[in-house]
């Protein structure tokens, strides 16, 4: 009867164990993942240096919105190489709360953007010529 019960201790305790590990979707990165992330990185880093520096841009708007493309992808290259998000990790609870935040984020910047620009068309001092026709 002890042979039978040791039997099913190891089989109730060992059930968990085979492979050691949890598959819960979520990425394990290894040196090369990280690696790759470093050196991406640092390209997305150095070229809208090189474009600001050597003024390859005749205006400066294009250069701006040149380096916030280069800013989105840099911040996905983050996301994925070193906060390992995707869609599997803690199922898509991540993926769920980035697109959230981002959201937020979004309506915020574009509020207050929307607020200052008809606070400052609104707000503007009327010219002399205009203050001799106020009654």
């Amino acid at each position: 009867m002890s042979a039978h019960n040791d039997s099913h201790n190891s089989h109730a305790h060992g059930a968990d164990d085979h492979g050691h590990g949890h598959d819960d979707g979520a990425a394990h990165s290894t040196f090369g993942g990280y690696m790759t992330g470093f050196v991406l990185s640092i390209i997305l880093t150095a070229i809208p240096f090189w474009l600001v520096m050597a003024k390859v841009f005749d205006k400066p708007a294009t250069t701006a919105f040149v380096v916030l493309g280069f800013a989105a992808v840099q911040i996905v290259v983050h996301m994925v190489y070193f906060l390992h998000m995707n869609t599997k990790s803690e199922g898509g609870w991540t993926l769920l709360a980035l697109i959230f935040t981002v959201m937020v984020v979004v309506i915020m910047l574009a509020g207050s953007l929307w607020v200052m620009y008809h606070l400052n068309h609104n707000m503007m001092p009327v010219s002399a010529h205009e203050m001799k026709n106020m009654p």
